[in-house]
């Protein structure tokens, strides 16, 4: 035992600092404590706080591992139960689809990707503009696609990008096997340069994420919450648009306006330009590609272009289930590209599958969430209030707790007690529509504030994309603080003004 003792504790949690190990098993520890003998309710607040905090120090352990421990322990103790994991898990199931099917079907359109963004990146020499172009084009697909298919497509972008740069700067052919996680080979004299790439990637990033935000809250198809809320008040496409508009219109607008300041005033991490060597690479890569293209490389474009016009189609028409669209697009990439090997297919899903599982703990947090009422005594204080007064709160109460719980969760939670309570007569039908808007945007715009509450922004920090560009939890909240605080304010003033 004596030799064994060491290894298990230098084993448990891996490489992660001493410091941090200590602290997740005192959670381990006070967890049981606290809920069993002092009181549930401060249990299960105590149990959120640590899984936040396993979040936030996602580049010190991947979150699953620690979050996992606590979620394992919170069913053990009677938090939740199995059988209230797996509901939430199978309420949720369209989403797990979605990131098993349609993170790797993008994976087999990363040549077409690469090829039209780096095209953009070379022809587009203002980084304003570059911003504003992925902030944009995040809105609109995001309105008519999930958020979490287009974080997809950006990261895939951003990943293949910074690969062409880490390769050359590590002293590496276009076509030499290279492993762009190791910095080991990188040059000295590219360090600098190195480090305003990753600061121009993380902007991007985060004006993309925000992005997905402000054309998500706009559509019924534009999040998922969003189709619970038009389907509970039997809005369609274009009545939901109508309805939400006083609101996702001006912060659109704003939030634009937003991201080109940040990057006029280089506020808050935002403003860094592309380097002139960066540049020159990507631009000799494009060149390169463009006469090196062989016929066979042409047809695996023309595949993967005319896969991806039947991605949009069958997402527009809503023809299946997004995972299942994603799966499809998994069929077509490959069998028209002679992708036949089953070891060159699993390299597609090593991206998304520790998100998946990760997501799956965190639907046994939501669990512990719905089982110790946590959200109850804020759901009671806003249905106690009346007109005006309880149109801000429940904005405000659904913006608090979308930041620190998952959105969709949350406007579950909030439109089945107001349809309750519009049945029962306690709100009239106009009182019951305006609710519901709020609760749209309260869920969809405070919600940016921390990756807790947007997938996509969870998605983002748990990507193996973060690490290369150095986005961490802490850089995340400073970067998302801007877009946060204005466009809930904006959002707040608008649902309290123009919808009544």
């Amino acid at each position: 035992m004596k030799t064994l003792a060491p290894s298990l504790a230098r084993n448990f949690l891996g490489n992660a600092p001493r410091w941090y190990k200590i602290t997740i098993l005192a959670f381990l520890v006070a967890n049981p404590l606290v809920f069993l003998l002092v009181d549930p309710f401060l249990g299960g607040w105590l149990l959120v706080a640590e899984f936040i905090f396993t979040l936030a120090m996602a580049l010190k352990c991947y979150p699953l591992l620690p979050g996992g421990l606590l979620a394992i322990e919170a069913v053990a103790i009677g938090m939740a139960s199995p059988d209230d994991v797996f509901h939430e898990t199978e309420a949720n199931f369209p989403v797990i689809l979605l990131l098993m099917f349609m993170v790797a079907g993008i994976y087999f359109m990363r040549d077409l990707l690469l090829m039209l963004f780096t095209k953009l990146l070379v022809a587009v020499k203002s980084k304003i503009l570059l911003s504003l172009t992925f902030a944009a084009l995040a809105a609109v697909l995001s309105a008519f696609l999930d958020a979490l298919t287009v974080a997809a497509v950006v990261i895939a972008v951003a990943t293949g990008l910074y690969t062409v740069y880490h390769r050359f700067i590590s002293g590496r052919g276009f076509d030499d096997d290279h492993d762009h996680e190791d910095d080991g080979y990188v040059q000295e004299r590219h360090e600098s340069d190195m480090a305003t790439f990753r600061s121009f990637l993380r902007s991007l990033m985060m004006h993309a994420m925000v992005g997905t935000a402000l054309g998500g809250v706009a559509t019924l198809v534009g999040e998922p919450q969003n189709l619970l809320i038009g389907e509970t008040l039997g809005w369609g496409f274009t009545e939901f648009f109508v309805r939400v508009a006083p609101v996702s219109m001006p912060v659109l607008v704003v939030g634009l306006a937003l991201c080109v300041l940040l990057e006029r005033t280089r506020l808050f991490g935002y403003g860094a330009e592309l380097p002139a060597s960066v540049r020159e690479v990507m631009e000799h890569w494009n060149e390169r590609e463009s006469a090196g293209r062989t016929p066979k490389m042409r047809a695996r474009l023309l595949v993967q272009a005319l896969t991806a016009v039947a991605l949009v189609v069958g997402l527009a028409l809503h023809v299946a289930e997004v995972g299942v669209i994603g799966l499809g697009v998994i069929v077509l990439a490959t069998a028209f590209n002679g992708v036949t090997n089953e070891h060159a297919i699993g390299k597609a899903f090593q991206e998304a599958m520790p998100f998946t599982a990760l997501l799956v703990t965190f639907f046994a947090i939501v669990a512990v969430i719905h089982e110790q009422g946590l959200f109850a005594p804020v759901i009671d204080a806003v249905l106690a209030q009346e007109g005006t007064g309880q149109l801000s709160l429940i904005f405000i109460a659904s913006g608090l707790l979308s930041a620190i719980s998952d959105n969709v969760f949350v406007a579950t939670i909030y439109i089945t007690e107001v349809e309750q309570a519009f049945l029962a007569g306690g709100i009239s039908r106009e009182q019951f529509e305006l609710l519901s808007v709020s609760i749209n945007t309260g869920t969809n715009i405070p919600s940016i504030a921390t990756p807790n509450g947007q997938a996509a922004f969870l998605f983002l920090l748990t990507s193996a994309l973060a690490p290369l560009i150095r986005l961490g939890y802490l850089r995340m909240l400073w970067m998302a603080l801007p877009y946060a605080v204005v466009l809930s304010l904006v959002a707040y003033l608008a649902t309290v003004l123009l919808l009544v």
